[in-house]
């Protein structure tokens, strides 16, 4: 699904009450809600064979249970700041010319951390060490580079991985789109989390708490 997919999945039901965050307990998080806006608090998200928590304020939308999203105020309905957390299987060599070319990445966080370095129309930071709550993995921003039209590239947009084998999954659509991937080795399973933003507009304030929400996702190994 496409960041601008989840911001229209997001802005169809933003007039509902937010999903309430768990009150069992404050060991017990609430599921991740499918879609709409949520109440602020600490959620679980499944999607993973381990589990992670995420803590969120209020004002955010969640699209499909696959990430977040916020409006900026000044420029309401156009998709401000993201957190996602959805495959991304496949991976072109070069992010405009993808077409018939997303390249399938194996499962391991390097495989991942490899192709998205050497992707071509694009450019990386130099991956470094992390750690998520008990798994390591590696982070490192992405970007367009800085010469790239994208609207010559295939159908308009820069593809930067998917989940699928013939579509892309997630695209650029503005040269000033940016991320921070992380990308964690759940025991030989590769998570893939980023946070970013649309604009180089946005508001410095949105794009911090974004990277609040980005910095409080912990995955923790399961007791045995």
């Amino acid at each position: 699904m496409s960041l601008l997919a989840l911001a229209s999945l997001t802005a169809c039901t933003a007039a509902d009450a937010p999903s309430p965050a768990s009150t069992a307990g404050a060991d017990a998080p609430a599921p991740f809600p499918e879609s709409g806006e949520i109440a602020a608090g600490t959620y679980l998200v499944t999607g993973y064979t381990v589990p992670f928590e995420i803590t969120v304020p209020g004002g955010w939308s969640s699209g499909e249970g696959a990430g977040l999203v916020k409006d900026d105020p000044d420029h309401p309905d156009d998709g401000a700041v993201f957190v996602i957390f959805w495959p991304a299987d496949y991976v072109p060599t070069d992010a405009c010319a993808w077409q018939e070319a997303l390249v399938p990445v194996g499962p391991t966080a390097e495989a991942f951390v490899d192709a998205m370095t050497a992707q071509t129309s694009t450019a990386s930071t130099a991956p470094v060490e992390v750690m998520v709550g008990d798994y390591s993995g590696f982070e490192f921003d992405h970007s367009v580079e800085g010469d790239t039209d994208i609207r010559a590239c295939d159908t308009g947009r820069l593809c930067i991985h998917s989940d699928r084998a013939r579509e892309c999954g997630r695209w650029y659509s503005y040269p000033s789109e940016r991320e921070t991937y992380r990308v964690v080795d759940l025991n030989g399973e590769r998570a893939v989390l980023a946070v970013g933003q649309f604009h180089d507009t946005t508001n410095p304030a949105l794009t911090t708490e974004a990277r609040a929400i980005f910095d409080s996702i912990v995955f923790v190994r399961p007791e045995e």
